[in-house]
């Protein structure tokens, strides 16, 4: 049980930030076995070969998870840098990787090994060889040209549409609006403290007007948490509505309404911008908001704005036909 004190200071400190570095290395435990698919099924399957071709090209990959992914704080830190904003690309974070002293580096690695059961002996003479630091940028970089960069375009917009509405919540109605639906294990006490169920340790921090670093994923699919001096505090969590392909909707309704404007009101399972549904259903914004106007026009959805942006989502009538059921 971790325990997160918190400051009035710590509304206007905490920042959202997406890290496609993290999220490559989240895709990995997902594309290994590791962690379990879930809504992601269809999506591993279709890449599985695809990953097994790169593990032997790059054996780095399954080195790799023996010093990540780890349940409590036993997993390295390099491999991971802290992302600065919502749009950092890819190889800006990877750079930051590789610029890791390799002293750094293997001292990171042997106080992960410590603390586990023994690897195998082929996997340590790798992550404490003189190479490490590039034998595993090359592989976390291979990967993410051959698998995940395909289909980012539809995690980004995910992972941004969460932001947008979580970041909202959190400056317009504080801390229980923004915790509320992030996670069984993460609950808000109005006396000032973020409670996380996680692990079997009861340890008390404080943000101490720092604020904290909400990272949504769009394949984890229990909270994590940075609370060590190398990072600064952060929470990772599942982002809402993660699934590659959302809910189809019933036949009759895209005969109804057209296929289209179907697909927008399924997407709108989770509140969403013009710009986020643009880019989960490969439109113009043009496009877009002129469905979206129609789908206001009939009544099925509405909007409002939250901070800067304006979400779209949709209306009790909206659902009532998504589900094919009218009251």
């Amino acid at each position: 049980m971790f325990r997160i004190e918190i400051t009035p200071q710590d509304v206007a400190a905490s920042r959202f930030a997406i890290s496609p570095l993290i999220e490559t290395m989240h895709a990995q435990w997902v594309l290994s076995g590791r962690s379990e698919a879930g809504v992601h099924r269809r999506w591993v399957e279709r890449w599985r070969e695809t990953y097994r071709e790169l593990e032997r090209r790059h054996p780095a990959l399954r080195a790799a998870t023996a010093i990540t992914g780890n349940r409590g704080h036993a997993n390295v830190d390099f491999v991971a840098p802290p992302p600065t904003g919502l749009s950092v690309p890819f190889e800006t974070e990877l750079a930051a990787m590789r610029s890791t002293p390799v002293a750094q580096a293997h001292a990171e690695i042997g106080a992960v090994l410590a603390a586990r059961p023994p690897v195998a002996a082929w996997a340590v003479e790798l992550l404490l060889g003189p190479d490490v630091v590039r034998l595993l940028a090359d592989a976390y970089e291979a990967l993410w040209a051959e698998i995940v960069s395909l289909a980012w375009p539809r995690f980004h917009a995910v992972l941004e549409r969460d932001v947008v509405q979580r970041a909202g919540r959190l400056a317009t109605y504080g801390w229980a609006a923004a915790l509320g639906d992030l996670s069984s294990q993460v609950r808000w006490h109005g006396d000032g403290y973020i409670e996380i169920r996680m692990g079997s340790r009861d340890e008390r921090h404080r943000l101490g007007g720092k604020g904290l670093l909400f990272l949504p994923s769009a394949f984890l699919g229990v909270v994590g948490a940075y609370l060590e001096e190398a990072w600064p505090y952060a929470l990772v969590y599942p982002a809402r509505g993660i699934a590659m392909e959302p809910p189809a909707p019933e036949p009759g309704l895209a005969l109804l309404i057209g296929r289209t404007r179907a697909r927008v009101l399924a997407e709108l399972s989770v509140p969403a911008t013009t710009t986020h549904l643009a880019a989960l259903l490969g439109q113009g914004l043009g496009t877009t908001g002129g469905h979206l106007a129609a789908l206001r026009g009939a009544g099925l959805v509405t909007r409002a704005r939250t901070g800067r942006s304006v979400l779209y989502s949709r209306t009790p009538l909206g659902d009532a036909l998504m589900a094919g059921s009218l009251p």
